[in-house]
Formats: structure tokens, sequence, C-alpha cells
């Protein structure tokens, strides 16, 4: 039997360290896992309660609305109006998702098709780079900014920029034509971020050459030290050619929930709405009406969560530091971005990774598992509190003796 798309898939990396974890846990060891970036904080007790309730009720066990039922549309939109000042309708530009992977696939299904060209980030989450892939279409990969080791600023720096600016060099050298730009601010693995104004030179941009904008704002929730991520729908003329993907699993620590909203352009809204009526029945309803009362009851609850992060954040940062290994201090997601130290630098990010976990028990994400341009890297995930992060760069202190 023959397997049309499947074949081109590459080893799923992480699953070598997950293998050397679940090994080195049965030998009885405490491995400390900052690999999968799996929100270990609890849901908003306002969402458990009423999940709880409206799976009580029979009629809440039928089929669902795919697009969202009406309510909850309109509570994201009014998330947004408070949030970032803009206005959607939400029966024409708001699109619940079971989930932004969901969304981001399917939507690739919409938008693209065998011989179109998508440009994505590198290093990128890997759904970016094969989301297009399963449309049938080719992802081209650019740079994120530049990656020149510890001493890079991860988005705080001169690197904020770059993304646009190669976004539109590979445009004009490209051929075919670009019909798609992927972007994800904050960016996930390398915490890289964005300003309103560069992201405003993209919609301009994207306008006058008829490209569609997919902005995954998964982490729009999780800036530190006072700063916002700006939305892109916050640009002028945003809604003429780009949409966004807002998830609820970072914000609100709902990962199992699979509740994420697609917003903006209405035709790009209209034309997944259409697709997934086709493909699916929505999520189940209770997590939906839970969603709903969530969003308009625990606004606050985000900003629990990113202080959170940010205090785990000072933790492995500080930590590493004093150990001899810099890694600049992102300023949102609920990851650091660390270059391999000199002395193990000619391991490949697999090879360290697999270090850490033997000689040390941390497991980390091996930055090529992110695409070619991760290599060199390993992203921790900011999933265990303070106490088990300074445990983590103890022991890698004991098990690294060359890292400073």
């Amino acid at each position: 039997m023959e397997f049309r798309r499947i074949p081109g898939l590459p080893p799923y990396v992480f699953t070598i360290i997950d293998s050397l974890k679940l090994e080195a846990r049965r030998a009885g060891r405490d491995v400390i896992d900052l690999g999968f970036g799996n929100p270990d904080l609890p849901s908003p007790q306002v969402a458990v309660d009423k999940l709880a309730e409206a799976a009580q009720n029979s009629r809440n066990h039928r089929y669902s609305a795919s697009r969202g039922i009406p309510k909850l549309r309109a509570a994201v939109a009014s998330r947004y109006s408070k949030q970032y000042g803009v206005d959607l309708d939400p029966d024409t530009e708001v699109l619940a998702t079971i989930g932004a992977k969901e969304g981001f696939s399917h939507l690739m299904w919409v938008l693209l098709q065998p011989g179109d060209v998508a440009l994505v980030p590198s290093p990128s989450y890997p759904i970016h780079i094969w989301g297009p892939y399963f449309a049938g279409a080719d992802a081209r990969q650019v740079a994120v900014g530049p990656r020149s080791g510890p001493g890079w600023s991860g988005g705080q720096g001169p690197g904020e920029e770059d993304y646009v600016g190669n976004v539109m060099e590979a445009w004009d050298y490209g051929w075919p034509k670009p019909r798609v730009v992927v972007l994800s601010f904050p960016h996930n693995p390398t915490t890289a971020t964005v300003e309103l104004a560069d992201l405003q030179r993209l919609v301009d941009w994207a306008r006058e050459r008829d490209v569609v904008l997919v902005h995954d704002f998964a982490y729009a929730d999780l800036g530190f030290d006072g700063w916002q991520p700006p939305s892109l729908l916050q640009c002028e003329g945003a809604t003429e050619c780009a949409v966004e993907l807002y998830s609820m699993t970072k914000s609100f620590s709902m990962a199992g929930w699979r509740m994420a909203f697609l917003l903006g352009n209405a035709r790009v809204v209209g034309a997944l709405t259409k697709l997934k009526s086709y493909l699916d029945y929505g999520t189940f309803q209770p997590i939906q009406i839970a969603a709903t009362v969530t969003l308009n009851e625990a606004a606050d609850f985000p900003g629990e969560v990113s202080a959170v992060y940010a205090s785990r954040r000072d933790a492995l940062c500080d930590g590493l530091a004093r150990i001899g290994w810099p890694v600049a201090r992102p300023r949102a997601t609920m990851f650091a971005w660390a270059p391999i130290p000199p002395a193990y630098a000619h391991l490949g990010s697999i090879e360290f990774a697999k270090l850490l976990v033997t000689q040390c028990d941390v497991a980390t994400s091996p930055g090529v598992g992110f695409g070619k341009g991760g290599d060199g890297y390993v992203r921790f995930a900011l999933i265990e509190n303070e106490q088990r992060i300074s445990q983590a760069v103890r022991q890698i202190k004991r098990g690294l003796p060359d890292l400073g």
C-alpha cells in the first residue's frame, strides 16, 4: 500500500529525547522535563465549573455548530475590542477552531494548492512548515532574525525587523510568487518579538501584492516586564489581507480543551468556515460554553499566567548565567532559546540535547526539530516551578563541567 504524503515527513526528532527520558525514568532517575511546551498550570476554575455544569445538560450532547456558538464568537470579539481596540463582526470575521493547529492546517487547504508557495519562519513551529506541505504546496523558509550565539537579543534588539525584510526579499526573488506569508510573534521557538510598526509595514506591503498574511498569535498574552505583544489586526487595513489565530491554550492554560479562533478577513474566514462544515461539527458544546464564560468572566487570568512564566524565566536565565551559560532573557512566550555552549557546539542540537538527558537528567527540545535554522540551539520550556528549574540548573552544572 502506498501512502502519498506521509513518506515525505522526516523523523520526529523530539521522540529521540522522549525515549531517553523514558529510559532514564524507568531506571529510577528524576528527569526534569523542560522539553515539551505543555502548560502545567491549571485551567481557570470558572472554566472547569462551567464545563461540569454544561455537561450535565443532555441538550449539549448533540452536534454543535462547526463555526462556534454565537455567544462564544461574540466573547472573543469583545476581548479583541477591549485588548487591542479591534472591532470584529462575530458573524463574518470570527470562526472557532478545534485548536490553532487544526485551524492552521485546514486554513492552508483553503489558501494553497499544488504549485503554490507559502513563506514560513525559520526556525519554525513544525506545523507552520508542514501545513503548506499537507496542502500540496511548497513552504519556503525565511530566517526570523540573526542567531549569532549568546549575545543574540532574542528579538529585543536589531533582529526584530529582520523577518519582515527577509519576507519582502524572498518574495521579490522567488518564483512562483508566494501567495501566503506565515508569521508568529511572539515566536516559538526563538522567542523573537516584533513591534506594531513592523507589522504595519508588512500589512502595507501585502495589500499591494495580493498576499494573505496568516499570524499564529499563540503567545498573545505572554508578554513580560509590562510589554504587550501587538495583534496583527491592530494594523490599518489588516482585515483586507490578514487573518490571525488566537488560542486559549497558553493564555488561559487550556491546552487540552482545544479552543482557538480564526479572526480577520471575512473572505478567508468564510472560506475556512465552508471547508470545516464538511469536516467537523465543532468542539464539544460544553467546552464552547465554558470557554465563553471564561473569556467573559476570567479576563485577568492571562495576566496571572504571564507573571508565573516571567518568574520561571528569571529563575532559568539567572541560574544559567551563574553557571557560565548566558541565555537571552525573552520578553515573551513560555520558552528560552539557548545557544549550545561553545565547548559543546560541535555536537549539534540533537546530540547536545541527548547529553543533557543522559548526563544531567534534564530534557530539552533540540533546535533542529524546528527546522534546519534551529540547529545550534536547544529550547527550554518553562513548565516547571522555580524550585525545579533551579534544580535543573544545578544538575546541568554538575553534568557539564566545561560550560564556563
